[in-house]
Order: structure tokens, then C-alpha cells, then sequence
């Protein structure tokens, strides 16, 4: 099997009991807040976010943009999605389903975003790419997600692709794609039991960075 199955065979069986995690809705609501505060939206921006999930990073940033274009490989989690937008009237937000980097809207996307799915994706170069050719000049990416750890933040869970990711290497594939102003700041720290049974602090980083208008 390989990794994309694994992840949406995970998700799935993982989708109805998502959300009543604590720790899940707490690091969605601070990764929000931590995107929110750099990218001062203007509300009249189109947006797509991969990897929504059940959309509880979603649901903090529709307010504040015009449209937002909503995909997630796992149809089960986007079941949830689609109740919560319906629940919250959620008339700006469309719910599709499909992996990157193939199933990339054509946009053109003022913002694109995503929250703790990276390291479920190989070819981040690939990624990158696919997301630089689907944005407006003048567009911007922002991405939350763990920095470099030993693995002990997943264990042995299927489907994980990169165990967090140091900055540098990482500025440089957004580099190589066409990005600029690439900034890096502290987003969130998650605090939660490794595999080894031990209480650990693993930081979650957020990085903007903007196509050239």
C-alpha cells in the first residue's frame, strides 16, 4: 500500500472521532490565529486550503476571505467538513476531494494554505511547485507545521512522510520554485505524550512566502 492510501485509510477511520480531541481543536485554533495575524487579510481574497480536513482550521479563516476552496484526500473527513460548514453557514466555502500536488486547482488562488499536512508529502519540491503555478502574481502560500524531530511526534503511524522540517532546506525548495520573502516564525508548540510514553513539547512553525507580482 503505498503512503497516500495509508493516509486517507487513517483518516477515514479516524474522522468521526477528530474533533473531540482537545488537543486537535486547541493547535487548529492557535495555528489560525498565528496565519491570521501575518497575512492581515483583507476579505476579498480567494483561497484554497489542502488538507482541511474536518476543517477546523477552516472554519477560522472563511470569515476573513472572500471564497475558500477546501480539499482533502480523505472523503470521510470531508463529510464532517462539509456538516460544519453547513452548521456554521459557511456559504463562502466549497469542499472538494483530491491529494496534492496532482489534483491542484487551477485557481489562480490569492492564498493557499495548509495546516500540519506537509509532512504527509513526499515531494515537497513537486508541491511547491504545483502550488507556485496556481497562485495570482502577488500571491502568497503560509503552511503550519512541525519543526525537524526524532519521530517520536508519530511513532510508527503509516503514511508519514518527513519527521518535521529545519527551515533552511526548506526555504530553499521554496526558493527553487519561484518564491519570495520567505519568513519563518514560531506558530504554535503542541504538547503531548510521545511514543515512549513521555510528556514532550514539539514546536510547530509558520512560514509565508509570496509569488512576485
Amino acid at each position: 500500500m503505498n503512503r497516500d492510501q495509508e493516509n486517507i485509510d487513517r483518516f477515514n477511520r479516524l474522522a468521526l472521532e477528530w474533533d473531540e480531541k482537545p488537543l486537535h481543536v486547541e493547535t487548529a485554533a492557535a495555528i489560525a490565529e498565528a496565519m491570521l495575524a501575518a497575512l492581515h487579510l483583507r476579505g476579498s481574497e480567494r483561497v484554497f486550503e489542502f488538507g482541511a480536513g474536518t476543517g477546523l482550521l477552516t472554519v477560522h479563516l472563511a470569515p476573513h476571505c472572500r471564497s475558500l476552496l477546501a480539499m482533502d484526500s480523505s472523503p470521510d473527513m470531508l463529510a464532517v467538513l462539509r456538516r460544519k460548514s453547513a452548521a456554521f453557514s459557511l456559504s463562502n466555502v466549497t469542499v472538494i476531494e483530491g491529494m496534492v500536488p496532482a489534483d491542484v486547482p487551477k485557481g489562480p488562488f490569492a492564498l493557499i494554505c495548509s495546516s500540519l499536512t506537509l509532512h504527509h508529502i513526499e515531494d515537497s519540491a513537486a508541491l511547491f511547485g504545483a502550488l507556485f503555478r496556481r497562485l495570482a502574481p502577488g500571491g502568497r502560500v503560509t503552511f503550519a507545521d512541525l519543526e525537524a524531530e526524532d519521530g517520536s511526534f508519530h511513532g510508527d503511524v503509516a503514511g508519514v512522510a518527513h519527521h518535521g522540517f529545519a527551515p533552511e532546506p526548506l526555504r530553499a525548495l521554496l526558493q527553487e520554485a519561484g518564491f519570495r520573502d520567505v519568513r519563518f516564525s514560531p506558530a504554535h508548540i503542541i504538547r503531548r505524550e510521545s511514543d515512549a510514553g513521555e510528556q514532550r513539547p514539539y514546536p510547530v512553525f509558520l512560514v509565508v512566502a509570496a509569488k512576485p507580482g
